[in-house]
């Protein structure tokens, strides 16, 4: 096959270009993170408020017998608290803070499915006309007549001030 055809059969192959990904609902809104930072999905559990900490990061978990973080993505986002229900879960994901491996546990309303999705086909948002902090959104992904929204969980962690800013 000569170089022009192999270049372009690299163009079109977007199975490269997959990535799987966990998809979940927060607020009527479909977000997607990668599946390679996912450890856990649970059901809600006992949950301890830390006294004088911000609403964003407001509580902490015992997972398998270690103290995780629990943040609401909502709260950075701007949007509306919501009621827990039967079908809310906590995703735990490991996100570098700092330089350190942490595990933080992420409030979802509703886990959807695993899947394969094209981010090379992402768009970033536009700076007007959406609800959310754009800074916020690493990529916009449309499928099936609607957009799954990835948020920059790095951007979100260190605007909220969980973590040290690089100098």
């Amino acid at each position: 096959m000569s170089d022009l055809a192999l270049k372009t059969k690299a163009v079109h192959d977007t199975t490269a270009e997959k990535i799987e990904v966990l998809t979940f609902e927060i607020g009527g809104e479909t977000f997607a993170l990668e599946a390679a930072i996912v450890r856990e999905i649970l059901d809600l559990m006992p949950e301890a408020i830390v006294p004088g900490s911000r609403p964003f990061v407001n509580a902490v978990i015992n997972f398998r017998g270690k103290v995780i973080p629990l943040a609401d993505i909502r709260v950075a986002m701007g949007m509306p608290m919501t009621a827990t229900t039967i079908d809310s879960r906590i995703v735990v994901v490991e996100l570098d803070l700092d330089g350190t491996p942490s595990l933080v546990g992420l409030r979802a309303d509703r886990v959807n499915e695993v899947t394969s999705l094209s981010k090379a086909g992402g768009e970033p948002p536009p700076r007007v006309g959406l609800k959310w902090p754009p800074q916020f959104i690493e990529c916009l992904i449309h499928r099936e007549g609607t957009f799954v929204i990835f948020p920059d969980l790095e951007a979100i962690f260190a605007s909220k001030g969980h973590t040290r800013q690089q100098a």
